[in-house]
């Protein structure tokens, strides 16, 4: 967490305007209205200050969670995790650690995540994605060697990849940015809070 208060309150759903109330009715019908545990997450109460950007941005981030992401679902939460914590955003990890876990990461792996591609333990592709998640966040370019150490992925897993580390890079300068916090109950890992 970069701050420890929001830049942006989240909207109160009872006071929602029309534009609002259909930006976020496709998680307001979920579960019943309630979503993320019972609850509209603070990330969609935020962005919907934005309806309009936040409409766009459940399109795609609904690809990029989507079995249409050629990444199985562990390889894909390995790269959120490893973007969010590149880019120090506790609410990214608090949320993707919770999913990742859904996914046949292990919490041992989940910890390793944070050491890094070089770490003890990981198959090469594990490492290449890694490394990948690495240079994107630092450079905004995958590297010719780890380009081709992604080449079991296929072309479209290789451009999903950098898909999703765009992606949460996104995510997590909006939630760094706008100060967006964890929801109640759940705890920031103590190596990314405020």
């Amino acid at each position: 967490m970069r701050l420890s208060a929001p830049r942006v309150e989240p909207v109160n759903l009872d006071r929602l305007d029309a534009e609002q109330r259909a930006a976020l009715e496709p998680l307001l019908a979920a579960d019943g209205g309630k979503v993320g545990g019972g609850r509209v997450l603070n990330i969609f109460r935020t962005l919907a200050h934005a309806p309009r950007a936040l409409t766009a941005f459940l399109a795609w981030g609904s690809y990029i969670l989507s079995k249409r992401n050629a990444l199985s679902p562990r390889d894909r939460e390995l790269v959120i995790l490893r973007t969010g914590y590149n880019c120090r955003s506790g609410y990214e990890w608090t949320q993707h650690k919770r999913i990742g876990l859904g996914c046949k990461l292990s919490e041992i792996e989940i910890e390793r995540i944070k050491a890094g591609p070089n770490a003890e333990g990981w198959s090469d592709l594990d490492r290449a994605m890694l490394s990948a998640a690495d240079e994107l966040t630092r450079d905004h370019f995958v590297s010719d060697d780890i380009w081709a150490a992604l080449a079991p992925l296929g072309e479209k897993g290789r451009m999903d990849l950098v898909f999703t580390v765009g992606q949460y890079t996104q995510v997590s300068m909006i939630l760094n940015s706008f100060g967006i916090q964890v929801e109640e109950g759940w705890e920031t890992d103590p190596d990314l809070r405020a």
